[in-house]
């Protein structure tokens, strides 16, 4: 009974693996342009703080140095209302996405959605880094920043092709009836892809204190 249902688990899995990779690769050119203008925001974040005033530098390590403090000197921090800004700012950043995506003259604003995470990740990591230092930054970044992002990144990115495929389904055929399965594949993917972006607030508000203290 237990090895029916291990491959069954096993069947199912291989299911989805080649549903995505195959999603993937018929959506390649998709992803290849959003992975492109998301790189460009990241570039474009470590550019930006390695050239803000003194002022501004001095506000930003000042920032970063009394949060770490306040985790080295084990300050009563509510785990629970961090989960639930964090999944509410996940959700709604879904739902503008879908919804962006659904209008036509949206998809511009999923662009320049994609920059600005881009450029929000870049700014983090290179303020951390020139906080803490090359080694303690990056230990920072990889224990905070890239574990919540190995699941944020690729749900941004995927439901931003999806909704350039709506945009460009509704482009070719523009009957009622072609809108409406188009409309309802994409938002059938923008809700697996909110589940998994509530996933991502998880891990990241779930991450040891502890962790984070011993690393800095």
């Amino acid at each position: 009974m237990n090895r029916r249902r291990y491959n069954k688990l096993r069947s199912n899995n291989s299911r989805i693996k080649e549903v995505i990779f195959s999603h993937v690769e018929s959506n390649l050119r998709e992803y290849i342009i959003f992975t492109v203008i998301f790189l460009i925001g990241i570039i474009v974040g470590v550019i930006f703080i390695n050239n803000v005033s003194e002022n501004q530098g001095l506000e930003i390590n000042n920032y970063i140095t009394s949060f770490i403090s306040s985790l080295k000197e084990n300050k009563e921090i509510n785990d629970m209302v961090l989960l639930k800004d964090s999944i509410k700012k996940n959700i709604v950043l879904a739902i503008i996405l879908w919804f962006m995506g659904s209008t036509v003259i949206g998809i511009s604003i999923v662009y320049l959605i994609v920059a600005f995470r881009g450029f929000c990740l870049g700014y983090t990591i290179s303020s951390v880094i020139a906080t803490c230092g090359l080694w303690k930054g990056i230990l920072f970044v990889l224990s905070t920043v890239f574990l919540q992002n190995i699941i944020f990144i690729p749900c941004i990115i995927a439901l931003s092709v999806s909704g350039m495929r709506l945009h460009n389904s509704i482009m070719k055929d523009r009957r009622k009836e072609n809108i409406k399965v188009s409309v309802l594949k994409h938002s059938i993917v923008s809700i697996g892809i909110m589940l998994a972006l509530v996933l991502s607030s998880i891990i990241k508000i779930e991450i040891p204190h502890r962790l984070i203290v011993n690393l800095l």
